[in-house]
């Protein structure tokens, strides 16, 4: 009996060593949005796509903003490997003048942080 719950120990603590060597990596399509120049008021939504490229689940735990003017989305499901995502930014376009913010996106990838960009620069409307 003895013999039994040993061998299942060593196959049970195999399989745990295994899994952990499995692990998610997210590549962007592009770390940095460019809005170029755009007029106040327009649509500010942008979109960051990425991949998961490696061989485990990829979950976004958090994604955050520099200022309250950048609005981020992350997916609330992980993303399985092979598979691609997005991160949607909505930067607030009644501002006018350059746009320079940082996006910072957590996760449970072989590098579990990294941050994005987003720049441009908002025109005003005739003057106003």
């Amino acid at each position: 009996m003895k013999k039994i719950v040993l061998v299942l120990f060593i196959g049970l603590l195999g399989f745990t060593m295994t899994a952990q060597d499995a692990a998610a990596k997210i590549e962007f399509k592009t770390e940095t949005v460019d809005y170029g120049e755009i007029a106040k008021g327009a649509d500010g939504v942008r979109v960051f796509e990425f991949t998961n490229t490696g061989d485990a689940p990829l979950i976004i735990s958090k994604v955050s903003s520099s200022c309250g003017c950048t609005i981020p989305k992350k997916p609330e499901a992980p993303i399985l490997p092979g598979k691609t995502g997005e991160i949607q930014v909505k930067y607030d376009t009644n501002r006018v003048g350059p746009i320079r913010k940082a996006i910072t996106v957590i996760s449970n990838a072989d590098t579990p942080t990294k941050v994005l960009k987003i720049k441009g620069e908002i025109k005003a409307i005739d003057g106003k």
